[in-house]
């Protein structure tokens, strides 16, 4: 029997290591924020009840530092394209399990990343609306797997959002790495905007009326701890994305560390900070009431007309953060496709793909094919409603890709190579890998549809190892 030949690397173009540790930093922080904290901190507050939904970002923070050890130590083990799936393949051996399990994060890739970059132009189209609310006109409404489908104007915005992300792509990567700077300064100066003008409006008592029992750690609690997580973390992830690009960033040793764990201290202290300064302008209780649906869907605006109010110029106050926080969600799709694009590549360059994934631009030196199919099913996934983009997402990513790799760290083809020089050790392990699959295990398992939304991740799973079993036959002859 012999094996099909995949495509010969002999004069094919390479990936160019141009990135630099402030455009990783610029990277992980326009995906880690995006839309997410300014569209999900009702659903945080309405999860845990009040105000004490600041415990949550707090508790997120954490679980994302922890977990970034893990990534800042593979990272600069193997830093090359395609992060996870460079990593599950050698931590699990690239001969035995590793094969199949670095095939079914790339499979499960091409469902969850566009369901995460959808996230991303859902919000861009849910923000742009306050200025177009007609668009909120549905033409179509459906059901897909017990997910809503809806097509509206919003729908139509939303995919706009992924064409121009794809647009800013379509180059090379010197320029994306001057692109990526300049969004991550308008994603830090919105956040910025937001905690200025909270703590110089600010109503100290307001902000910390914690409910009666607010504390009690009985089941309500940990019900609404879990639930409140599963949303912080959902806007924690991104802090990560620069491992994908491993092999385009200079000096990796040095960058993914700093850029991992750099940006999770920057956005965890943005992200509290805003969480308090936007409870001493709006009431929490106007953020879970059903009545304010303003106060709910562009929360930030109201915001702004809140601390404004005395000023004739409260509403062009608010249709300027309104801008800085589409810009922001704009970033967060940018990023997305910049880095997930990277993994059906490096799979197909493993010969663990189809090899038309593995398709480098000749001019740009770009995945241009996994980047252009991602970007196609992310107009599909537009079509779904945010919440059920959000749950889909963390459940399948955390049994593909943070529970897989937190336990390949624990394996002793790792521990035997953790010692190697030029690599990021991470202090006191094996301690942060155990919490970290502790955390990602307590917001599975504490959901109380937990089951029916692991059925999504079993579709998945079972189609997957299909389609590896079939591939592995017809290559075979």
């Amino acid at each position: 029997m012999t094996l099909h030949p995949t495509t010969s690397k002999a004069h094919e173009p390479e990936l160019v290591r141009g990135l630099t540790t402030t455009s990783a930093i610029g990277v992980n922080i326009i995906d880690m924020v995006g839309v997410g904290p300014f569209i999900t901190l009702p659903l945080i507050i309405t999860a845990m009840g009040g105000p004490q939904a600041m415990l949550g970002w707090l508790l997120g923070a954490l679980l994302s530092l922890v977990d970034g050890l893990i990534w800042s130590e593979l990272g600069t083990a193997y830093p090359e394209a395609g992060g996870s799936y460079v990593y599950l393949k050698k931590l699990y051996g690239e001969h035995t399990l590793g094969r199949p399990f670095s095939f079914l994060y790339a499979w499960q890739l091409l469902f969850s990343a566009p369901l995460s970059i959808a996230s991303g132009c859902i919000g861009f189209a849910q923000y742009i609306a306050w200025f177009v609310p007609a668009s909120s006109h549905r033409y179509f409404e459906t059901t897909l797997l017990h997910i809503p489908v809806v097509l509206s104007g919003q729908t139509l915005i939303a995919m706009s959002a992924c064409s121009v992300a794809l647009f800013l792509l379509y180059r090379p990567i010197a320029f994306i790495d001057r692109i990526a700077k300049a969004l991550g300064l308008a994603v830090l100066l919105a956040l910025a905007i937001i905690i200025v003008v909270g703590f110089t409006h600010f109503n100290r008592p307001q902000a910390f009326s914690f409910p009666a029992g607010a504390f009690h750690l009985n089941h309500g609690f940990f019900a609404g701890l879990a639930a409140g997580l599963l949303i912080a973390v959902y806007d924690y992830w991104g802090y990560y994305n620069i491992c994908f690009l491993g092999g385009e960033v200079r000096n990796p040793t040095r960058t993914i560390p700093r850029a991992v764990l750099g940006s999770i201290t920057i956005v965890g202290a943005l992200y509290l900070l805003m969480n308090i300064s936007v409870l001493g302008v709006i009431p929490w209780h106007e953020l879970t009431g059903a009545q304010a649906a303003a106060a709910r869907q562009y929360t930030m605006a109201v915001f702004m007309q809140r601390a404004f109010a005395a000023h004739a110029w409260s509403h062009a106050a608010a249709s300027g953060i309104v801008l800085l926080i589409a810009l922001a969600s704009l970033a967060s799709v940018f990023a997305l496709l910049l880095g997930y694009s990277r993994i059906p590549y490096a799979a197909a360059q493993d010969g663990n793909f189809p090899r038309i994934f593995g398709y480098v631009h000749p001019r740009h030196r770009i995945p241009s094919t996994s980047l252009l199919t991602l970007g196609a099913i992310t107009l599909f996934c537009c079509l779904f409603r945010l919440q059920e983009v959000i749950a889909s997402l963390v459940v399948i990513r955390i049994l593909f890709q943070f529970l897989l790799q937190g336990v390949a760290v624990l394996l002793p083809s790792h521990r035997r190579t953790r010692r190697e020089p030029g690599r990021f050790r991470m202090p006191l392990y094996p301690l942060p890998v155990l919490l970290a699959l502790a955390g990602f295990l307590f917001i599975l398992f504490s959901r109380s549809n937990f089951f029916a939304e692991i059925r999504l991740a079993a579709i998945v799973l079972i189609a997957g190892v299909a389609v590896y079993f079939l591939r592995k036959r017809t290559r075979i002859s």
